[in-house]
């Protein structure tokens, strides 16, 4: 993963060598966002199911604390549209 994020670093920076365009700095934003809720809710995920598979009265708590990472990208595309 976290040679994806180099990658992805290294080509916004190879235009012009410095972070200076407003776009592509609140892409990169978004995306890294994105990419560390996926990283959460696959950990969270696995355990609100296995949670939920021993007791069924844990549906709600599950479902709150997988729905929980994503507000973090929700927040992100408000910036966007600051930006």
């Amino acid at each position: 993963m976290l040679e994806a994020t180099n990658e992805l670093g290294n080509a916004v920076l190879s235009t012009a060598g410095t972070l200076t365009d407003p776009s592509a700095a609140a892409a990169l934003a978004v995306g890294l966002a994105a990419l560390g809720a996926g990283y959460a809710e696959r950990g969270i995920g696995s355990a609100a199911v296995g949670a939920m598979a021993e007791d069924e009265d844990l549906f709600v708590n599950g479902l709150i604390l997988t729905v929980l990472p994503e507000t973090i990208v929700i927040l992100a595309l408000v910036v966007v549209f600051i930006v």
